[in-house]
């Protein structure tokens, strides 16, 4: 495969039975193509009261860029253990490992009308408190709560506002930490925001971007 050009819907098709997955918007484009890829789809499913995340990589190949296709209304914390997973299987991989080879997250751009990638190949998640000084907690509420000397809550339209205001030591380390429940959806507005930030180069504040803690 190519190149994989679907937009706010992405269609499945397995033994005659069409699936699909919603997936998240945004209004910008971080990745635009993707060469040498395989499909991993994760679905947004239910078993009476309980939320399931199923996952098909059928057609997933080591050696390729992984492209993963996940329903935006899936709960963050079923999301990222299914991710880890996958994760821990390619990184294990000896015989047909490509270094090259990168893992995206897919979603629609609203604005360009086209489908966009997000990478997230480096990316170590935890699903625990992080233990760090200084902290970026994106909630549910779509608030962002900064735990360092002092504690912050703000909306998450000020973030680039309040990191240009905040007087921290140069070789201090902030990380990101994300609300559990918040909706896979809405974990994808806050990657691509933190993106933004990182190419606007803040670069009084070493942000660690390669772990990730979900709580």
């Amino acid at each position: 495969m190519k190149y994989f050009s679907l937009l706010f819907v992405v269609l499945f098709f397995s033994c005659g039975k069409k699936e699909d997955v919603l997936l998240p918007k945004s209004n910008v484009t971080v990745v635009k193509n993707v060469e040498d890829l395989s499909p991993i789809y994760i679905f947004f499913k239910t078993d009476g009261k309980d939320t399931i995340a199923e996952v098909n990589r059928k057609n997933s190949i080591i050696s390729t860029n992984w492209i993963f296709n996940i329903d935006k209304r899936l709960p963050l914390k079923l999301v990222i253990r299914e991710v880890m997973k996958l994760q821990e299987k390619k990184r294990a991989e000896k015989a047909h490992k490509n270094e090259k080879a990168e893992n995206y997250y897919s979603y629609a751009d609203s604005v360009g009308k086209n489908l966009a990638f997000l990478p997230f190949t480096k990316v170590h998640y935890k699903m625990e408190i992080a233990n760090n000084r200084s902290q970026l907690y994106f909630k549910k509420n779509g608030r962002i709560q900064y735990s360092g000397r002092k504690t912050y809550d703000f909306p998450k339209s000020d973030l680039k506002p309040f990191l240009d205001s905040l007087v921290i030591n140069p070789k201090a380390e902030i990380k990101f930490s994300y609300d559990k429940n918040m909706t896979y959806g809405d974990y994808i507005q806050c990657k691509i925001l933190v993106e933004k930030m990182i190419q606007e180069k803040i670069d009084f504040v070493f942000i660690n971007t390669e772990e990730e803690f979900v709580f």
